[in-house]
């Protein structure tokens, strides 16, 4: 498993959108439920997934940013359409 300084060598810039690409070993028992669920759910996909569980478990966990809040919520909540997806946009 990655510590977090060799996390933050592995996040490259993915163009200028704000996003970071991860890359992370997860366990073969994590990654099957992963690959179900997307099967049965066509309107997800890994990333998706993986940034809603990421914001879901910030959030949780007591993150008090905004925009964190936002992204879990369009991600939950796609069809509301009231909340943004970029995570650099703050709510005034």
């Amino acid at each position: 498993m990655n510590h977090p300084q060799e996390m933050k060598k592995a996040a490259e810039p993915a163009g200028n959108q704000g996003i970071v690409s991860l890359r992370a070993d997860v366990p073969a028992p994590l990654h099957e439920a992963m690959r179900e669920f997307i099967e049965r759910h066509p309107h997800w996909d890994q990333y998706r997934l993986f940034q809603a569980a990421l914001a879901g478990f910030l959030v949780q966990q007591g993150l008090d940013d905004r925009a964190v809040t936002r992204w879990y919520l369009a991600q939950m909540f796609p069809a509301q359409g009231g909340f943004t997806t970029k995570p650099d946009q703050r709510a005034a």
